[in-house]
């Protein structure tokens, strides 16, 4: 799978982990930033990995910040995609197999460096699943249709 990357300065080293864990896993990434640990607007990355998303150049990705949810709200802005904050394993299943996320989003300050590759580990390995969800994420995506501009 190709997967994107992007992180603010407080993710950026977990984003380094979760890099080399996903080319372990055999995965492509491409990182969308940050770079290095001086202070960024995240919005900024959020947005970009979103569109990547959105417009089919990859088929998830992973946002890290301080806590995932600023990652989160931003990539969750953009039509057609799904962006969930995973910090236990029942989320990182979850938001996969009801909910249909392509976007993992982790808190560099909210979970160590160990769990967050078991997370990811989950998160990669589940697909949504259907069955009673399937309306939920139809219902959802009609949401959004009414409010794109």
């Amino acid at each position: 799978m190709n997967i994107a990357l992007g992180c603010d300065e407080a993710g950026f080293d977990l984003k380094q982990i979760i890099a080399a864990k996903l080319k372990e896993l055999g995965h492509s990434t491409e990182d969308y930033g940050c770079y290095d640990k001086n202070p960024v607007l995240y919005p900024d990355i959020g947005r970009k990995v979103a569109e990547a998303i959105a417009g089919g150049k990859h088929e998830r990705g992973v946002l890290i910040c301080g806590t995932g949810i600023g990652m989160c709200i931003t990539a969750n802005k953009i039509p057609g995609v799904s962006a969930a904050v995973c910090h236990d394993s029942f989320s990182a299943v979850r938001s996969r197999c009801s909910n249909n996320a392509q976007i993992m989003c982790m808190g560099a300050r909210v979970i160590g460096n160990e769990l967050a590759k078991q997370l990811l580990e989950i998160w990669l390995s589940n697909d949504f699943s259907g069955g009673g969800s399937t309306d939920k994420v139809e219902m959802i995506n009609e949401i959004e249709k009414i409010y794109r501009r």
